[in-house]
């Protein structure tokens, strides 16, 4: 899966970093978390503890987008096989498929053909109805993948808003408020065009805290947030959007305000606000969660005990600025070696989350690269540890690396750290050490993993 795993891994505790890595990655793959979770006795779907009987509808109709879309696909076409009516599902991982067409997007960034596959997609689940079964295979990266602007708000504008978002540090459901009032699918908009069908939705979760509105923008799920909210994430940040998105959220937030201009004349109702908990559209509308942050985590601390390593699940849910988290994960490491707490060395200590960038600097990276960078710099000449922090897709912010691997050796030049981290040129810097981590797209994302590994050649100070 690393495909400079020979350059990297020069030591036991770099070694077992990336393993660590492969084995969390290999457990959240979407084929695996389907094949786990679903099955076909007789004519009858189950997923988890819930059952379909397929004879009760005409049609099998699959539908979705997300970085984990290409395997989903596969995976499903091998559990239904041919009761697989059709099916359309957006993604940048395409896979081999014999009845669901896999349609290219782009992330992070959302592009013409995203759109061009996401309107596809629709038009799919226009076509379903009370008698159809529908499965919508949801992962991480879908709000990007499947933009979908809604009438009046071009893509040129979507972009731009979205990467002025990503740029400032708005958390992911920020981000999302205000993408979901831009969209036709997002919020609830794909269970509203695929009702009355009966919905079952497949979901890899990238989200902190599996806040399923959240991953991939809710497509099939209510939706809290409301226009105003939108407008008010734009305000706290300092956006200024594009002035039709600008238009989109004042009218929907003041309400009442109809989508044709007042002097024409026009009857049409007010904009409609996203499908909050009590609409009718979900009464048929089921979500189950596959995977999540916490699955590699797992497989990470039963990957440490079996290498006689102490394990400690630290979080799933880390978040805030990338380079300030790593200063605690660092710190952590220095205290164990120490004292012994919170647990013995040697020790694995991994967690899971979003971290993300505030961007200063003109540089490149990723959260996870500026994560490494900055806990090599805490870490600088401390021996047997390392640390590995990766992007579950493979793709870590806008680059081509995964994320990167470092210990205490990484940084001979703290200066010249400092400054990249200040220019958020974290990539650069890394990369002149051989510390990226190549995988390229894995399939999968249920978000950052880190691995934090502290060896046992210090023995630990006293108990405090």
């Amino acid at each position: 899966m690393i495909h400079d795993r020979e350059a990297l891994g020069d030591s036991e505790v770099r070694e077992l970093a990336l393993d660590c890595v492969e084995a969390g990655i290999e457990a959240a793959d979407p084929e695996r978390a389907i094949e786990r979770t679903l099955s076909l006795e007789g004519d009858r779907l189950v997923v988890g503890e819930t059952s379909y009987e397929l004879p009760d509808y005409e049609e099998v109709v699959v539908l979705g987008g997300g970085n984990a879309g290409g395997p989903m696909a596969a995976a499903l076409e091998r559990v239904l096989g041919d009761r697989i009516t059709r099916g359309a599902i957006v993604t940048d991982a395409p896979e081999e498929t014999e009845r669901i067409d896999l349609l290219p997007g782009d992330h992070p960034v959302p592009s013409e053909r995203g759109v061009e596959s996401t309107r596809r997609m629709l038009e799919l689940a226009d076509g379903v109805g009370e008698e159809t079964f529908v499965l919508v295979a949801i992962s991480g990266g879908g709000s990007a993948l499947m933009p979908a602007p809604t009438e009046g708000v071009s893509l040129e504008s979507l972009q731009e808003v979205t990467e002025a978002l990503l740029a400032s540090g708005a958390t992911i459901d920020e981000i999302n408020a205000v993408r979901k009032h831009c969209s036709a699918l997002k919020g609830g908009g794909l269970a509203r065009r695929a009702a009355p069908a009966t919905v079952v939705s497949l979901i890899i979760s990238d989200v902190v805290g599996n806040d399923l509105s959240t991953v991939a923008s809710g497509p099939t799920v209510p939706d809290m947030t409301t226009f105003a909210d939108a407008r008010a994430v734009l305000s706290r940040y300092g956006i200024d959007p594009p002035a039709e998105i600008a238009e989109r959220l004042e009218r929907g937030a003041d309400g009442g305000v109809t989508e044709t201009p007042p002097d024409r004349g026009s009857d049409e109702p007010p904009l409609a606000e996203t499908p909050g908990p009590d609409d009718p559209v979900f009464d048929r509308v089921e979500n189950h969660v596959l995977a999540d942050g916490f699955t590699p985590l797992a497989a990470v601390r039963d990957l440490a005990r079996e290498r006689g390593y102490e394990p400690l699940i630290l979080s799933s849910r880390i978040r805030g600025e990338a380079r300030e988290a790593a200063k605690t994960h660092a710190a952590i490491a220095e205290e164990a070696r120490a004292t012994g707490n919170p647990l013995e060395v040697p020790a694995v200590i991994c967690s899971g989350g979003e971290t993300t960038v505030t961007l200063r600097g003109e540089g490149t990276g990723g959260p996870n690269q500026e994560f490494a960078l900055s806990a090599a710099l805490e870490l600088r000449g401390t021996g047997d540890v390392a640390l590995a922090s990766v992007d579950t897709d493979g793709i870590d912010g806008a680059t081509e690396s995964a994320g990167a691997l470092i210990d205490g050796a990484t940084v001979s030049d703290p200066e010249r750290a400092r400054d990249a981290l200040d220019d958020n040129d974290a990539r650069p810097y890394l990369d002149a050490c051989d510390a990226l981590i190549e995988t390229g797209p894995t399939g999968t994302n249920v978000n950052d993993l880190r691995v934090l590994v502290v060896g046992a050649s210090a023995t630990p100070e006293a108990s405090r």
